[in-house]
């Protein structure tokens, strides 16, 4: 068992009138992912980083106080991995089903015992290649009958070859709709399934995180991560603006067949509708053959990465949440030069299988500041959302590992809207609402050396404006021999692009660096000058020449290989 010392500390988020919050436990080394708990009252959370201690950890409030007090690591996976978007924690039918980035497992659980002492099974095993590490994460959700929903999220961001590479058209057909970008249904009993043993369900779909089955519905949603880079990649169609607020996280019930439209269009929320993506011809008015595609019930602004979806079916909270659907955002990371947003919890109120209205605020004050320049300015960023059979909410963060419990206090039969009013307040924060268009510009200075202004436009989305990146996703600049050391290895980074896993200050990180070889040579150099002399870097300059000749290198190395 791992001992650690059980403090009881204010949760110190903001709520409805009438919620309390308190710290379950403040924080686990590994962090944590998504969650789920036990009829006995077991919160099992799903690591975000696996560790020789395991890729799980089970928690349990013995002594009645609110603070988990018997915490045991524990799991594995069948082969050794490394990195996060490693997600999923769902209990099924006496099994914990949870996932690494590339297979579903299961354990049988045990009610007498906090760990499960059976084998770990495999469920589902993703044999893809795995070229790239795009949208591999592998949420789960089950239905009434005994079947299994796993995404397989598309290897890119919008179907382009060079990925991410600015004026590049999308291929057409897009042929990752083939095995990619949509959702599979597998017997949630077989062992050891590959995706050739499921049935594709749904296609149209970039990326998936939060992905739960209404039982009241009967029916399948999910809230999707849009796609990135309008600016980047169409500096001639979007402006930074538009860039920051588009387009839309959709919010979508899934029926059997339906299609969704990535990578031929995206869905605007301000404009309420679907237009035509830049890669096939759009200029974010466009509709094209977008109407052809199935709509969202609902489209949240830009980058404020759905990681969770809940619905609540219990009676301890109020009647204005029952049925309705709980989404963890986690948080926005490339929305500069605006700020950041998201960092909260949100609720959409449901009935007849249909939001009644707006989105409210829920749980708010993870991040503790606003506003939020760069992504890991935040203390704490939402992930994983549960609900006991006591009617406990838990919610989990994966920068400290911190777990949040949640109790309603007040009185049922007289909550309303006024309990509700502060936390709609909440909406005109700089972390919530859509930015000002010119007062927000936030990473936007005057006089921006020529390389700042590269590093800005081409960089700063990922690797953020403080050069610090973002957790598991996009590696530091800051105080790395990535950038201040060989200079070779360097420049063929920014020319081939990476993707994989990469090791930066003892941190495994699992996001994708496209390749920057569109870039003249003196763009690049000033690019990496720049950073080999920020970030707390004091590397030498980097010139044309010495990219012009990695250039040469790579061109003659790739002749020879055709």
């Amino acid at each position: 068992m791992w001992n650690c010392e059980s403090v009881s500390v204010s949760g110190e988020l903001f709520l409805p009138e009438g919620f309390e919050s308190t710290v379950f436990i403040d924080s686990i080394p590994e962090t944590v992912r998504h969650i789920a708990v036990d009829a006995t009252g077991k919160v099992y959370a799903k690591f975000n980083k696996p560790s020789d201690r395991g890729v799980l950890i089970a928690l349990k409030d013995v002594t009645h106080d609110g603070v988990a007090d018997s915490i045991i690591p524990f799991g594995n996976y069948s082969a050794p991995q490394k990195g996060g978007y490693s997600t999923a924690a769902r209990i099924y039918e006496g099994y914990l089903y949870f996932s690494s980035r590339l297979a579903v497992y299961r354990y049988k659980l045990n009610a007498d015992t906090m760990i499960p002492a059976g084998p770990l099974e495999t469920v589902v095993l993703d044999d893809h290649s795995h070229g790239s590490h795009e949208h591999i994460a592998k949420p789960i959700a089950f239905d009434n009958d005994g079947n299994l929903y796993v995404p397989f999220g598309a290897p890119s961001n919008a179907c382009q070859e060079p990925k991410r590479t600015p004026f590049q058209a999308g291929l057409n057909p897009c042929p990752q709709l083939i095995d990619h970008a949509g959702i599979w249904k597998f017997d949630a009993h077989q062992l050891n399934q590959t995706q050739a043993d499921g049935e594709r369900y749904a296609t149209g779909i970039r990326s998936l995180v939060a992905m739960d089955w209404n039982m009241q519905e009967n029916s399948l949603f999910a809230v999707v991560h849009g796609r990135d880079d309008l600016l980047r990649l169409w500096p001639d169609r979007y402006s930074a603006w538009q860039s920051a607020v588009l387009p839309s996280e959709e919010f979508i019930r899934i029926e059997k067949g339906d299609d969704f439209g990535w990578p031929y269009c995206y869905y605007d929320q301000i404009q309420e509708k679907k237009v035509l993506a830049p890669e096939y011809g759009g200029d974010g008015e466009k509709i094209g053959a977008c109407g052809t595609y199935k709509n969202p019930i609902m489209g949240f602004p830009g980058h404020w990465a759905p990681n969770d979806l809940v619905f609540y079916d219990g009676e301890h909270f109020p009647e204005h949440y029952k049925n309705g659907a709980f989404i963890a955002f986690h948080g926005a990371t490339n929305r500069a030069p605006y700020p950041q947003a998201g960092y909260f919890v949100g609720f959409v109120p449901f009935q007849n299988g249909w939001p009644t209205g707006e989105w409210e605020i829920f749980a708010d004050g993870f991040a503790k500041v606003d506003t939020i320049v760069n992504v890991n300015d935040a203390i704490y960023r939402p992930m994983g959302i549960a609900f006991g059979k006591d009617g406990s909410m838990y919610i989990g963060d994966t920068e400290k590992g911190r777990i949040w419990r949640i109790l309603y206090r007040g009185k049922r039969d007289q909550f309303g809207a006024k309990h509700r009013a502060a936390m709609e307040l909440r909406k005109n924060l700089p972390h919530i609402k859509n930015p000002d268009i010119i007062k927000d510009k936030i990473l936007v200075k005057n006089n921006q050396e020529v390389g700042e202004q590269a590093y800005t436009l081409y960089c700063a989305i990922c690797h953020q404006g403080n050069g610090k990146g973002a957790s598991g996703r996009f590696p530091p600049l800051a105080n790395t021999d990535w950038v201040s050391g060989d200079k070779e290895r360097l420049i063929k980074i920014i020319l081939q692009g990476m993707e994989g896993s990469i090791e930066v200050n003892n941190e495994t990180y699992n996001g994708i660096m496209p390749q920057h070889a569109f870039l003249d040579d003196s763009s690049i150099a000033e690019i990496l000058t720049y950073i080999r002399s920020h970030f707390g870097n004091q590397a030498a300059p980097i010139t044309e020449e010495e990219i012009a000749h990695v250039r040469k290198i790579n061109i003659h190395n790739s002749d020879n290989t055709k």
